[in-house]
């Protein structure tokens, strides 16, 4: 099966306008929340969670959980990675740490007592594979003692992998364990970037995993790309592009490398001199649209695509798709509730993220406390601007009408400000505004991050921050 049989549908059009971009390029939040997490503090802590529970207890909150699970393990060091995540090659520490894992989800578990439907499920990390089948068995199982979760023809249960560490055979487990939904990470299929990121992987080894992932019957096959990486043009883009799409996977997240050494320490390990121009990089992304819509498949919004009939393009067309700190979500009504070092809980009206190193998530743990480090409780304010974001990333689309419906503001005097700003944005023909839509068009939806950032309060107050990558 080739992607030529994917059925043809209304493709929404990009159009990518170099002036534009280099003219509107700057730094800025990519929105897997609002207000973005380099705005909790902690003055948010343990207690604040509690009592952020507690109100979906009061409430009678009958909606099903997300649960997110961090592994932060690796074997070896890719030299982009911008995670948060532990190189080692000593597997007891990975035993103490589920120790630990298991605590911490005992804990949520019994403070979601009788709300702990669940969902959806993500693993990701590092590398959730680096655990063995049998860790990893006896992981699920502990899950499903806290948890309850739906069938598996209703629930997204979905694991991060890397080829390298899986056989055919581990991935038929994976499905055996409850995973319906499997996300690989490819990168680059050139064997001379593969070589200056650190992550040799060769192309049989993935279209192995994959294939034993379609005979294990997983509803959905991901496939991760980056641009930007050292040694890579538009040709060897365009060699990768035709592998993945003869692959067939059922989405495909297009990422931009974002090289920031200061803050990422395996990045300092990039020849800077082999990384491509900002030109190279608006061609390749611009291929990579062209490529992958020619194939069939929908462009979702900022780096996802996803076939016609996958949840992710259906869920868009119904105008329920969600972002969260996974990207893309086809449950938009889910409290997300998050285990391990530095997870990003999102419950009732608060963020919560957890401290990000063993030590300090072994000692509070050791105290009988969820180890929160940060965090912060939504205003009104932030709750509003969280769904004008949401619908402008996730539909491109906002309607003025339907904010005033469920909000008690006149939308042009609450935002008065940022409609004399956004207007500038109209004239440069990112968008559409009328008396009762904001429209984003097809050129405005590759600059979706700059429209979602003038409804961004707390950049007015604080200029961006070095730890945002570029716009584009």
């Amino acid at each position: 099966m080739v992607a030529s049989t994917i059925p043809a549908v209304a493709i929404p059009i990009v159009d990518i306008n170099p002036e534009l971009v280099n003219k509107l390029q700057q730094l800025g939040p990519r929105y897997t929340s609002y207000p973005t997490a380099d705005r909790f503090t902690e003055a948010f802590g343990y207690r604040d969670y509690l009592q952020a529970v507690a109100s979906l207890r009061t409430r009678g909150s009958k909606n099903a959980l997300s649960l997110y699970l961090h592994i932060p393990f690796c074997d070896t060091v890719c030299y982009y990675c911008a995670c948060n995540k532990i190189v080692t090659k000593n597997r007891e520490k990975a035993a103490i740490y589920l120790s630990y894992l298991k605590r911490e989800i005992a804990m949520q578990g019994r403070l979601f007592s009788g709300m702990n439907q669940v969902a959806q499920l993500h693993f990701g990390g590092g590398t959730p594979t680096y655990l063995s089948n049998g860790q990893m068995a006896n992981l699920m199982a502990y899950l499903r003692r806290w948890f309850q979760f739906a069938p598996d023809d209703v629930g997204e249960y979905s694991i991060e992998i890397d080829p390298r560490t899986v056989s055919a055979e581990r991935v038929h487990h994976l499905r055996a364990q409850g995973f319906n939904r499997i996300s690989l990470g490819v990168q680059d299929f050139d064997p001379h970037v593969q070589k200056a990121v650190n992550r040799i992987q060769p192309e049989a080894q993935t279209l192995e995993i994959i294939n034993a992932a379609r005979d294990a019957r997983f509803r959905s096959i991901s496939i991760d790309l980056i641009y930007g990486l050292p040694q890579q043009n538009v040709i060897t883009m365009g060699q990768t592009l035709a592998k993945v799409i003869k692959a067939n996977p059922d989405r495909i997240a297009v990422y931009n490398y974002a090289h920031m050494p200061h803050l990422f320490k395996p990045q300092r390990r990039i020849v800077e001199q082999d990384l491509p121009s900002a030109e190279a990089k608006l061609d390749m992304l611009s291929l990579c649209i062209k490529r992958l819509t020619d194939a069939g498949y929908v462009y979702i919004g900022m780096d996802h695509f996803a076939k016609p009939t996958d949840e992710l393009a259906v869920a868009q067309r119904h105008g329920r798709l969600h972002r969260n700190f996974q990207g893309y979500s086809t449950h938009a009504d889910a409290d997300l509730v998050s285990c391990g070092v530095s997870a990003i809980s999102a419950v009732a009206a608060t963020y919560s993220q957890n401290v990000k190193t063993l030590d300090a998530y072994y000692d509070l743990i050791e105290k009988n406390e969820l180890p929160i480090a940060r965090g912060i409780k939504l205003t009104m304010d932030d709750v509003l601007r969280r769904v004008i974001i949401q619908m402008l990333m996730c539909n491109f689309e906002l309607s003025i009408a339907s904010i005033e419906e469920a909000y008690p503001i006149t939308f042009n005097d609450y935002f008065a400000t940022e409609l004399v700003a956004i207007s500038g944005l109209a004239q440069d023909g990112l968008l559409d505004i009328d008396a009762e839509w904001l429209t984003v068009t097809a050129k405005g939806r590759l600059l979706i991050r700059n429209i979602c950032m003038v409804f961004d309060r707390y950049l007015y107050a604080k200029s961006a921050s070095l730890r945002y990558s570029k716009t584009i």
